[in-house]
């Protein structure tokens, strides 16, 4: 049995390792990895209610923005324009963070049968540290909790002896998360689309005329 598979497992501890395990219990890696996954999957529930609470502001937004077309208001309505405009950028960027996170959850996931740990956590981590970097600033608590997680990562990753460290500074995204990551801004593109229609027409209008 290789080492990772004994990591992975858990092996039966003798009299003098349960003693020790008293002191200083171990864990498996398939429990530590599954408590990442939850502790991720918390995170994605966090940008959804981000993304609903976001939604509601976006509908109330427009109602504005029509309203004031109504009332041929054009100053109103470029203010509420551009703050609607605003908030779907922001709400773009939760959302493919959301998505990413998904992907990321299913990947952890494959470990299981995989047990390459580092052809799938290494990628993982790359996208964490571009979502961190994305949405820090946007939800609260969300990078100081993920780079919680990426550091459990990495632990698993010593521990199965597979270490490829974390380093304080933005890295260059693998060619295996860029991919990941493209494909979450691909499907989060034709959500909006499909969610926010009235989207085209607002800059359908504004191009015929409504001043910036």
């Amino acid at each position: 049995m290789s080492k990772f598979s004994k990591e992975w497992e858990g092996n039966e501890a003798s009299i003098l390792d349960k003693v020790v395990g008293a002191i200083r219990p171990t864990q498996p890696l398939r429990y530590k990895l599954s408590l990442v996954i939850k502790r991720i999957e918390a995170q994605a529930q966090a940008l959804d209610m981000a993304i609903n609470s976001m939604g509601e502001r976006d509908k109330s937004l427009f109602s504005k923005v029509v309203e004031a077309y109504s009332k041929h208001d054009m100053k109103r309505a470029t203010i509420y324009a551009n703050e609607l405009a605003e908030l779907r950028k922001t709400l773009n960027l939760i959302s493919n963070a959301r998505l990413a996170l998904e992907r990321v959850v299913l990947r952890l996931g494959t470990i299981t049968h995989l047990g390459n740990a580092a052809a799938v956590i290494a990628p993982v981590i790359d996208i964490l540290r571009d979502i961190r970097a994305g949405i820090g600033g946007v939800i609260p608590g969300a990078e100081q909790e993920l780079g919680a997680i990426m550091t459990l990562l990495d632990e698993i990753m010593i521990e199965s002896g597979q270490t490829i460290g974390i380093s304080a500074e933005a890295e260059p995204l693998s060619e295996e998360a860029q991919k990941i990551l493209a494909e979450a801004a691909l499907v989060v593109e034709e959500k909006v689309k499909e969610k926010f229609p009235e989207l085209a027409a607002s800059k359908s209008a504004e191009a015929e005329g409504v001043p910036k």
